[in-house]
């Protein structure tokens, strides 16, 4: 396979590098670089922005206000914002619950909510995980009955990242409780003022406030907010999850962060000489590239296996709609570089934090720590989510079990 981009994917990527660099606020390309997350605003103006280029969902089809891009051109994409410390539109409506719409839901439902997620008019979070039921998801115990025209949900979901800002929320609920786990599941889009639903947040280790709690008690949701058939959430659910798989690889910010170490180990000094000279810090790093680039052409075999078989909506899942299982692949390796790479900003900032003894005797004022010391401990702390969301490592080295090795 020649992995080599054409002269007009070349071009392409350029124009994509042109527009970041006019186009994003140096605020805010600041922010992104030492781990900050922007405000709500802040990523409103941003998708805005993609919007009126019309790249704000470039997995979407053309109809729908997509680009019609190949996958190749969304993964050149998609790294060039990385590259640009640009902030990636919260993916829970763009390529969550928006592509669950496209492939399944109705025309009605695609007329209603496609535009306002577009342009992130309306914020949606995600009610997939419960206590006692996060990878194991197909046992949750969070119900829906029906009464009426309508659904009446009870339940508790959590782990629910910017449920604090959400108009909508996309929830799986049981429809019945005497089939299979996997079976007699409904896939819900709520309101997120509708009475019955309450929003606890949850202080996470680096001190930030983005996951929360929700509660739902007797909440009614109408019976066209309901995706597909009652028994079908299952399914549908297998195949967002797929796509956030595809996507949480992010291998642009591994490499930008791999670009940020190199540019700090040469200021940083280690025994008198730049932290970059030394021999285990440079084979580290190293070790890491090598490890990127493999990946790398991993998803451009994915990228263009898709193109081959004429994919143009978001990635994720194979020939005949059925999720891919090299998703669980980019998924894996992808979140396990993330880690590695925060964790070697965090031992570069690792100097700062040691007090000397004038500082513990109060004789001087502590120094005033480089943007990336002073941000970098809460970006590790935070990273090392990303190993378990989306569906935990574990359970990717299972699906990869099962359907790459048959056991």
């Amino acid at each position: 396979m020649d992995f080599r981009l054409s002269p007009e994917d070349i071009a392409f990527r350029e124009e994509v590098r042109g527009f970041f660099r006019e186009a994003l606020p140096a605020t805010l390309r600041r922010k992104i670089e030492n781990g900050i997350r922007p405000s709500r605003d802040e990523y409103v103006a941003w998708t805005r922005t993609l919007d009126d280029r019309g790249w704000a969902v470039p997995g979407w089809p053309l109809e729908h206000g997509g680009t019609g891009w190949s996958a190749l051109r969304r993964l050149i994409f998609q790294e060039e914002m990385f590259l640009a410390n640009a902030p990636q539109p919260p993916a829970f409506g763009p390529t969550m619950i928006g592509p669950v719409l496209i492939a399944f839901g109705s025309e009605a439902q695609k007329r209603r909510f496609l535009p306002p997620i577009r342009r992130l008019d309306e914020w949606w979070c995600q009610g997939f995980s419960e206590p006692g039921a996060g990878s194991d998801l197909a046992s949750l115990r969070t119900t829906a009955t029906r009464d009426g025209d309508d659904w009446i949900i009870e339940g508790q979901k959590t782990w629910t990242t910017y449920a604090q800002y959400a108009d909508w929320i996309f929830v799986l609920a049981r429809t019945d409780s005497t089939a299979k786990k996997q079976e007699g599941i409904g896939f819900f889009m709520a309101e997120m003022k509708s009475p019955g639903i309450t929003v606890r947040p949850i202080i996470t280790m680096d001190g930030g406030h983005e996951v929360n709690e929700v509660w739902f008690d007797r909440v009614r949701v109408p019976g066209h907010q309901l995706v597909g058939e009652p028994i079908r959430g299952w399914d549908y659910a297998k195949f967002l999850l797929a796509n956030e798989r595809t996507g949480i690889a992010r291998l642009g910010f591994t490499k930008e962060r791999l670009r940020q170490l190199r540019r700090l180990a040469a200021g940083e000094r280690s025994d008198g000489a730049p932290l970059s000279d030394d021999p285990r810090f440079a084979e580290e790093l190293a070790a890491l590239e090598v490890q990127v680039k493999a990946l790398e052409l991993t998803q451009l075999r994915v990228a263009m296996a898709e193109a081959k078989r004429g994919g143009g909506s978001s990635g994720g899942s194979a020939a005949g709609g059925k999720p891919d299982p090299a998703s669980s692949i980019l998924k894996l390796k992808g979140t396990e570089l993330q880690q590695a790479a925060t964790a070697m900003l965090m031992h570069l900032a690792a100097p700062y934090g040691m007090p000397d003894a004038a500082k513990l005797a109060g004789v001087n004022d502590p120094p005033e720590l480089p943007d990336f010391a002073l941000h970098a401990p809460a970006q590790y702390l935070n990273w090392r989510k990303v190993s378990i969301y989306g569906g935990s490592n574990e359970i990717q080295r299972n699906i990869l079990a099962k359907a790459v090795l048959g056991l």
